[in-house]
C-alpha cells in the first residue's frame, strides 16, 4: 500500500517513475483558462448559489451582514518593527509576534457577497481591501517580519481576485495580481534572501500553513492571464509538487488505521486537515478531478479522532484527551473548534471510496459543539452538503463497541479502554513512533484516565516564552518512564528559549530519540497488551530498557520493566505523575482527582524505595532546579480551569520509585487499580514468581484470578493466567486495519 503512495505521488508532480526525469506535466494544460478557478467554477457557481439560499442560507445572510459593517477605505496596521521590552528589534524565533493586520478573509468575503447579491459596493470593498494588503505585506517585508504565522489570509486574497477577476479591467487586474505573486515568491525562503521574523516555511510534514502552502495558490490565480505568467507557472509547477509530496507523507502518516502527521492534537484536529482540503478544493475546481481517491488512507482520520476522544460526563460536548506531545495541558479538552467542519469534509470527500470512515465521521460530529462551517475560508458553507444521505453509526454501537484497544503504527499511540462513556477506563500507551512531528522523549510512557486523568503527562508549553518548554516539559523527566541518571549527559534537544545556566546543560536520565520498537502487541475483550523497547534511546549508559504494558478490563494495569544500566553507579528511577499531592504508604500510593482514583502498588524491586517529589517550588522538579511556567499564564490558566471546573493537568507532583541499592539490572514490577474515590482499596494483589519469571496474581472484584508472568531475561515474553486457562503473551504485533469495531 505504502508503494501505492509513492508511485501516485509521482505521477502527479509530473515525474516519470521509470526514468526520474521532471517532463512538462500533463495536468497543467488541464488547468481551465477561464476565472473564477478557486474552490469553484463558472459552471458549479450556480449550486452555491442554492444552497445559499438552502441549507447555507444563514451562512450567506451572516456573512453580507459582516460585509456592510467592513470599511471602504480599509488600512493594514501593524507592520512595523517588532521590539522587546527592553526596545531591542525581536529576533528569537520563540518570541511570538502578533501578525499585521489585514484584510484577506474579508476581501475574499466581500468577493462572495458580490457574487451573491450584485451590490457594487462589495466588489469595490474587495478591491480596497486587496490594494490595502499589497500595501501591508510590501511594508511587512520591508521591515523583515512576517505577515502571518499562518498562510490562510493570503490564500483568502488570491482567491478573492479570483472571484472578482472577471469584473476588473486589465489594468486593475495587473495592478493586484503581480504584486500579491510577487509577494508570494518574496517571502520563499531563497539563497541568499535576507531572514523574514517569525516565517513559517512550512516543511512537508509541518501543517501545510506556512509560505510554501502559497506557492500553488498564487499559481493558480496568475497563470495564463499575461500579467505574469512564466511567475506564476513557476510556483504553480513548485507548489503542485510541494503539495504532492505533502499528501504522499500524510497518506504514509495515515498508515491503516488513519491518522494525519502528528499525534498532538491541537495540530492535527487544528489547521492541519486545510492544508489536504484546500489543494482537494482547488484541484478539482481548476482540472475537474478529484484527487481524495487516490488517498485513500488519509479518509480514515475520523477512526483517530474517535480514538483520541474521551466524553466528559459533566460536558458532554467537550470531551477530553491523554495529553500528548506539544499539547497544552491547561483542561486536556479536545480542540474541537473545527472538528465539525474537517468532519463534514471528510464525509464529503470519501463517502464512496469509505463508508464506514463517513459514517464514523458523521457520528463523531454530531457530538461536535461547534456545529458551524466557514470562518477561516469563506467558500465553505457553500461547498458541500452539511447532511447528505449518510447513515452514520449510533452513539450506543460506539459506546458499547467489543475492540478494547487500537495501535497506531504511524503514530506510536495505542489507546487502550473499558468502553466509550463518561465513567469508562481509558489509557493511551506510547512507542513505536514513526512519525514524531511535535512529540517529545516520551516511548514508553502511559497516562490513565478514570473520572479524571489520573496519570499524567506533564509540564506545559505554556506561552512558549518560559524554560518549562524545553528543560523540563519536552523532556523524559515530565512523563511515566524510566530514568537512567549518567552524570554529565548532554541536555537532549528540544525547541524552545534558551538557558544558559548549568542546570539546562544535562540530561536528566532521559532518552535521546523519540523513536521505540513495538515487539508486541494484541487485544482482546479480556485485557490487552503491548511491550516496548527502548533501549537504543537511551545510548551507551543503557544496556537494556523494555517495558510491557498489560490493561486487564476493565480498570487494572500491570506495568513490568526490565532496566540494566552500563555502570550500577548509574541510578534508576521509575517515574509517575499525578495532579494533587499522593498518599505513600509503604509499597502503596494512592492519588485523587475530582472523582478518580488511582492506586499503584510496587511490587519490585523488592528493596524498592518510594520517594514523592513536587508541591510549590519543586512541580517541575529536574536537575537541581524547578523549571517554573511562565506566572502571568499559569494564573490565567488556572482561573479558566476552575472556572470549567477541569484541570489543571500540567502535573505538579510525581511519585519516584528507586531501587534500594545499586545494582546493574534491576526489575519494576507494578500494578494500577483506576477507581472512584469511594474505594479504599486496590485490587488484591500478590506477587509470584518462578525461576525464570516475575509475576503478580490479581483477585478482580467479579472474583476472578488473574495471574500475568513476564520473562525475567531473554526474549520478551510471558503469560497470563485466566482462572486456569493459560495463553502466551504474543510476541508479533497483531494486525488492525480500517474502522473496525470489533
Amino acid at each position: 500500500m505504502k508503494k501505492t503512495f509513492v508511485v501516485v505521488g509521482l505521477l502527479w508532480a509530473g515525474v516519470s517513475a521509470a526514468s526520474g526525469q521532471v517532463t512538462q506535466p500533463e495536468w497543467l494544460g488541464r488547468i481551465r483558462k477561464d476565472h473564477p478557478r478557486m474552490f469553484f467554477t463558472a459552471e458549479t457557481w450556480p449550486k452555491l448559489v442554492e444552497r445559499s439560499k438552502g441549507p447555507a442560507a444563514a451562512a450567506r445572510e451572516a456573512l453580507i451582514k459582516r460585509c456592510r459593517k467592513y470599511p471602504a477605505d480599509p488600512v493594514c496596521t501593524g507592520t512595523g518593527q517588532q521590539v522587546d521590552r527592553e526596545g531591542l528589534t525581536v529576533d528569537s524565533v520563540h518570541t511570538g509576534i502578533p501578525p499585521i493586520n489585514e484584510w484577506g478573509t474579508q476581501a475574499a468575503e466581500c468577493a462572495l457577497a458580490w457574487r451573491f447579491t450584485g451590490e457594487r459596493v462589495f466588489f469595490e470593498k474587495a478591491k480596497a481591501m486587496l490594494r490595502a494588503n499589497i500595501k501591508g505585506y510590501n511594508e511587512a517585508l520591508a521591515n523583515r517580519r512576517a505577515v502571518n504565522w499562518y498562510s490562510h489570509t493570503r490564500l483568502n486574497s488570491l482567491c478573492a481576485y479570483d472571484w472578482i477577476y472577471n469584473d476588473l479591467t486589465d489594468d486593475e487586474r495587473r495592478a493586484i495580481i503581480v504584486p500579491l505573486v510577487q509577494h508570494v515568491e518574496d517571502v520563499q525562503p531563497r539563497k541568499g534572501r535576507p531572514t523574514i521574523r517569525r516565517r513559517n516555511v512550512g516543511g512537508v510534514t509541518a501543517g501545510c500553513y506556512g509560505v510554501k502552502n502559497l506557492l500553488w495558490y498564487a499559481g493558480l490565480a496568475a497563470l495564463g492571464d499575461g500579467f505574469c505568467d512564466e511567475l506564476a507557472k513557476q510556483l504553480i509547477l513548485e507548489g503542485q509538487a510541494f503539495h504532492a509530496e505533502v499528501l504522499k507523507f500524510r497518506a504514509s502518516s495515515a498508515g491503516d488505521d488513519g491518522a494525519l502527521g502528528t499525534g498532538t492534537p491541537g495540530y492535527a484536529m487544528g489547521h492541519y486537515p486545510w492544508g489536504h482540503f484546500n489543494i482537494f478544493h482547488t484541484w478539482l475546481s481548476a482540472t475537474g478531478e478529484n484527487l481524495a481517491p487516490r488517498y485513500p488512507a488519509m479518509g480514515l482520520y475520523p477512526n483517530w479522532v474517535w480514538w483520541m476522544w474521551i466524553p466528559d460526563g459533566e460536558n458532554y460536548s467537550a470531551p477530553l484527551f491523554h495529553g500528548y506531545g506539544d499539547a497544552s495541558h491547561g483542561q486536556n479538552r479536545l480542540p474541537l473548534g473545527n472538528m465539525y467542519e474537517h468532519l463534514v469534509q471528510y464525509r464529503h470527500f470519501y463517502a464512496e471510496s469509505d463508508p464506514a470512515a463517513a459514517r464514523l465521521a458523521a457520528a463523531i460530529s454530531r457530538n461536535c459543539p461547534n456545529q458551524r462551517i466557514g470562518g477561516t475560508f469563506p467558500a465553505y458553507p457553500f461547498l458541500f452538503d452539511e447532511e447528505g444521505d449518510i447513515p452514520s453509526f449510533s452513539k450506543e454501537e460506539l459506546q458499547n463497541a467489543p475492540l478494547k484497544s487500537r495501535h497506531f503504527e504511524q503514530l506510536g499511540q495505542v489507546f487502550m479502554r473499558s468502553g466509550w462513556r463518561p465513567d469508562s477506563t481509558y489509557a493511551l500507551f506510547v512507542g513505536g513512533t514513526l512519525t514524531p512531528m511535535h512529540k517529545h522523549h516520551d516511548e514508553g510512557h502511559f497516562s490513565i484516565f478514570k473520572h479524571d486523568l489520573l496519570a499524567l503527562d506533564t509540564g506545559d508549553r505554556a506561552a512558549q516564552t518560559d524554560w518549562n518548554l524545553k528543560y523540563y516539559y519536552a523532556q523524559s523527566v515530565a512523563h511515566n518512564v524510566v530514568l537512567i541518571q549518567k552524570p554529565g549527559e548532554p541536555l537532549p534537544n528540544s525547541w524552545g528559549p534558551g538557558y544558559k545556566g548549568p542546570e539546562g546543560k544535562t540530561n536528566y536520565g532521559g532518552m535521546y530519540g523519540t523513536t521505540s520498537k513495538i515487539v508486541a502487541y494484541e487485544t482482546n475483550p479480556a485485557f490487552s497488551y503491548v511491550a516496548a523497547d527502548m533501549t537504543e534511546l537511551y545510548g551507551k549508559k543503557c544496556t537494556e530498557c523494555v517495558r510491557q504494558f498489560v490493561h486487564l478490563q476493565p480498570d487494572f494495569f500491570v506495568v513490568y520493566d526490565r532496566v540494566g544500566a552500563a555502570d550500577p553507579s548509574y541510578e534508576k528511577q521509575w517515574l509517575l505523575h499525578c495532579q494533587n499531592e499522593p498518599v505513600v504508604e509503604g509499597r502503596l500510593m494512592r492519588a485523587d482527582s475530582r472523582k478518580g482514583r488511582l492506586f499503584c502498588e510496587t511490587f519490585l524491586p523488592k528493596d524498592a524505595q518510594l520517594v514523592t517529589v513536587g508541591g510549590p517550588g519543586k512541580e517541575f522538579w529536574s536537575n537541581g532546579k524547578n523549571w517554573e511556567l511562565f506566572p502571568k499564564w499559569r494564573s490565567n490558566t488556572a482561573r479558566e480551569c476552575v472556572q470549567s471546573g477541569r484541570g489543571p493537568y500540567w502535573g505538579e507532583w510525581r511519585v519516584e520509585t528507586h531501587a534500594g541499592a545499586p545494582r546493574a539490572n534491576d526489575r519494576f514490577l507494578h500494578v494500577l487499580t483506576a477507581t472512584d474515590i469511594s474505594q479504599r482499596k486496590p485490587v488484591a494483589a500478590k506477587a509470584c514468581e518462578t525461576a525464570s519469571q516475575d509475576g503478580v496474581a490479581l483477585t478482580l472484584p467479579n472474583g476472578k484470578i488473574v495471574t500475568v508472568l513476564f520473562n525475567r531475561e531473554g526474549p520478551v515474553g510471558g503469560e497470563i493466567v485466566i482462572e486456569g486457562k493459560c495463553q502466551p503473551l504474543a510476541t508479533t504485533v497483531q494486525k488492525q486495519a480500517g474502522v473496525i469495531l470489533e
